[in-house]
């Protein structure tokens, strides 16, 4: 049996986080624009805020998938959108990101590094969060942006699968974007449709509360745990009861 991971809301919360510039949550998202807005002059990148903001927190290596942007470097920078990008790895991917950073400043913010502090104001600030990774046992970053309302964009494997669903227009249903092949046809199919859904108020609204909805704090992951333990025990003791009956 496999059981997800639990987010530490009382770290990650953003009615409560001490790091973002202004508290928010479900009921009054007021405080995400005033996020973004902070974000986009912290990192130097143009400041309109109806432009949407893609996040990224990671370790830059290929596992995580972010060797799947390379081909697309140039249709990236030609989107109407910005980019934060966080993280350290492979020096490749470094490059990579710091060229995209050369080529348009006023689109896309770099930091090659780790710092807690920025990684809860992208959570906060961008509009949608990105994990491409080849696998992913269960992962965190989309916990939070679920949290957060920054709607998370992944490939649909391993935990990212479990926690993720693939919004569906018609139905109202789902709480980010998801793809499947590890490829970069299938990882810009899934942008241009986050990206799409950005655009239409009344979808991206819903997505957002959906995403807000979602629960997995550690008390719903420690729920899970005692009823898997409850479980254990009982076919323990049944076992040990049938094994002391006479005759056997």
């Amino acid at each position: 049996m496999g059981i997800v991971n639990g987010m530490d809301d009382a770290v990650w919360d953003p009615a409560r986080d001490p790091l973002i510039p202004s508290a928010y949550g479900p009921g009054d998202l007021a405080g995400k624009r005033a996020c973004k807005e902070g974000l986009l002059s912290e990192l130097g990148l143009d400041p309109d805020p109806a432009r949407p903001l893609i996040g990224c927190v990671s370790r830059l290596t290929a596992q995580k998938g972010w060797d799947l942007l390379v081909p697309l470097a140039d249709e990236l920078l030609r989107w109407d959108a910005s980019w934060a990008v966080l993280g350290t790895g492979e020096p490749s991917l470094h490059e990579f990101f710091a060229g995209l950073a050369r080529r348009r400043p006023d689109r896309v913010a770099v930091r090659l590094g780790y710092d807690d502090r920025l990684a809860h104001r992208i959570e906060a600030g961008a509009d949608l969060f990105l994990m491409p990774s080849r696998y992913e046992p269960c992962g965190l970053n989309q916990l939070y942006s679920l949290k957060y309302g920054t709607v998370p964009v992944v490939r649909a494997t391993g935990g990212l699968a479990d926690t993720v669903t693939d919004f569906d227009p018609a139905t109202g249903r789902g709480t980010g974007v998801t793809f499947g092949p590890a490829t970069p046809e299938a990882l810009r199919g899934a942008l241009e449709r986050a990206l799409a859904l950005y655009r239409d108020p009344a979808a991206w609204g819903r997505l957002v509360r959906n995403a807000m909805a979602a629960e997995f704090t550690w008390e719903a992951a420690a729920a899970a745990y005692e009823q898997v333990y409850a479980a254990a025990r009982e076919r323990a003791g049944t076992g040990a009861a049938a094994r002391r009956r006479p005759g056997r």
